[in-house]
């Protein structure tokens, strides 16, 4: 999926014809295939949680990854949506460009979801107590992607609704970053987070 969005901003780079057409092509295919198996994996997940629980407490902030392929399946789409002039004709363009929306979208609402189950036993964790590990860092990409594609959507859509959240979320990513940094930086100085 991170190849799919980023592979999105260098189809403007290269020469009109076969080779930008190509890639764009290639992008849409990778979100596919991603998408497809983020479901698989998510899936899995939901069902391991209904069946056995959340597990130990210092896993609980892997949880969080599941945001990493959807809040970047936003992102893929909405950068493929936006190239999609340069590489296609009409009247192929425009419905590449709706599907940017079309399916980013209902993955941010996916995505949200995700945010609630993640944050929900994240807090319910925390306040037995949720120890420290490098697992950490999985508030960290995760929440990024979803600022990246609530950006997205927010920017192709013009709703004040998708800006305000974006900014919300880009400043719990900043929290989310500086508390982990912090943390990681104690635990290296005092060799906590060295021991085997």
């Amino acid at each position: 999926m991170v190849s799919a969005a980023t592979g999105a901003l260098l189809v403007p780079e290269l020469p009109a014809g076969q080779l930008r057409t190509t890639l764009f092509t290639l992008c849409w295919s990778m979100f596919g295939l991603s998408l497809l198996a983020a479901f698989a994996v998510t899936t899995l997940i939901w069902g391991r949680l209904a069946r056995h629980g959340i597990g130990p407490a210092a896993a609980v902030p892997t949880l969080w990854i599941v945001l990493g392929p959807l809040g970047q399946a936003v992102t893929a789409a909405n950068n493929l949506g936006a190239q999609a002039d340069l590489a296609l004709p009409e009247p192929y363009a425009t419905a590449f460009r709706a599907a940017g929306l079309v399916l980013g979208l209902p993955l941010w609402g996916f995505a949200l979801l995700w945010v609630g189950v993640a944050a929900t036993v994240t807090v319910r964790t925390a306040r037995a107590h949720l120890p420290f590990s490098l697992g950490w860092w999985s508030f960290t990409f995760p929440v990024g992607t979803l600022v990246t594609g609530t950006s997205g959507l927010a920017a192709h859509t013009g709703e004040t609704f998708l800006q305000v959240a974006a900014v919300l979320f880009f400043v719990g990513l900043l929290v989310a970053w500086a508390t982990v940094a912090v943390r990681t930086g104690r635990g290296i100085a005092s060799g906590v987070l060295l021991r085997p």
